[in-house]
């Protein structure tokens, strides 16, 4: 699985593209979404958040996607 956006911008773009694949199903153990790897309460946010949070969130998506164990 990869995290990478679609529309090929990098997350240090402004403003700071959503890393939403359109596969939305949250993993129950890790509490993330199995597309994007974002909580349900980040994805809420996204549209609100500082370029600041985004980036946070794009720098942790590589740690995230090895906690979840795709079947």
């Amino acid at each position: 699985m990869s995290t990478e956006n679609p529309t090929g911008a990098t997350p240090l773009a402004s403003p700071v593209p959503s890393p939403c694949v359109s596969l939305c199903k949250m993993n129950r153990d890790s509490g993330y979404c199995e597309g994007c790897m974002r909580t349900i309460d980040e994805i809420v946010q996204w549209s609100g958040a500082t370029d600041d949070f985004k980036r946070a969130v794009w720098a942790d998506l590589p740690r995230r996607e090895q906690l979840i164990d795709f079947e």
